[in-house]
């Protein structure tokens, strides 16, 4: 589950959970927290006070003014309705990405991540085998999908609704026996182990730091063991790259190792993703 697909309430210090900033990303539908209705601060939705707004976004720098002119949906704040949830909600109605997931298909922001790690690493092929780990809602998966892949395991706590020509967990995979479950549905070897483990942030950077770099590291030594010479790794880890023990994992099992952050990811999330290729088996 990525962390894009998180509400407010989700995270919490108590409890670890997977997946690229589905649960990387908000999901396409834009489920909203406290179980609020997606349509509560719509326009003609639901009392008066949960009206929105609508006002000038800032102008992009060059091209022509009206061209660049954004609108900005702006959410009152409803009765009973938290701060955090209103921003979360007003995020959601103003990510383009949000926007563009709805438009192609997509169960979340975070395919976009993948596409553009694809794009610039020129990774996915047809008929790889792809495992995606912290797969929720099912973006990675349907990007693996849609480039030919012919197979695709996702791993993920919470269910995922099916997609056909994908195999589907509702497994935690920091349990035990999460990896030999994967790899009793894996028809051999694969070609690419993709990772949106996130875990549930503390607000404490050390700390989160230190969960995300376990998950990864989790992840990496789950990809040493079931790829094919060749293959790829990707992991979601924070701004400040991977710890010395993961990278030395990676450069001794890989040609090659990056780090890149997608222009989907936001801004002001710290995530950032870890490219390992060539693996040397």
């Amino acid at each position: 589950m990525s962390d894009d697909d998180k509400t407010p309430e989700d995270d919490a210090p108590n409890g670890e959970a997977p997946n690229d900033e589905t649960a990387s990303d908000e999901t396409a539908g834009g489920d909203t927290p406290d179980g609020e209705s997606p349509r509560e601060g719509l326009p003609g939705w639901g009392s008066s006070d949960k009206r929105r707004r609508r006002v000038s976004g800032p102008m992009k720098k060059g091209g022509d003014a009206r061209a660049a002119k954004q609108m900005f949906e702006r959410v009152k704040t409803a009765r009973g309705r938290k701060t955090s949830s209103t921003r979360w909600l007003q995020r959601q109605l103003n990510d383009p990405y949000v926007k563009k997931a709805q438009m192609e298909g997509y169960r979340s922001r975070a395919a976009y991540k993948l596409l553009q790690l694809d794009e610039r690493f020129k990774l996915l092929r047809p008929g790889m085998r792809v495992v995606d780990l912290g797969s929720a809602p099912g973006g990675w998966v349907q990007v693996a999908l849609k480039s030919g892949a012919s197979e695709v395991v996702g791993i993920d706590l919470l269910e995922i609704e099916p997609i056909t020509g994908a195999t589907l967990l509702e497994k935690d995979f920091t349990d035990d026996d999460a990896p030999s479950l994967v790899k009793a549905e894996m028809g051999g070897a694969a070609d690419a182990v993709v990772s949106d483990l996130a875990p549930w942030t503390t607000g404490h950077k050390t700390t989160d730091h230190l969960r995300i770099v376990a998950l990864a590291e989790l992840a990496a030594h789950f990809a040493v063991e079931t790829l094919k010479p060749g293959g790829f790794f990707i992991a979601k880890v924070f701004q400040g790259g991977s710890d010395g023990a993961l990278l030395d994992l990676l450069k001794a099992k890989f040609e090659k190792v990056r780090h890149f952050k997608p222009d989907a990811s936001r801004s002001e999330s710290a995530e950032t993703f870890v490219v390992a290729m060539g693996f040397r088996g």
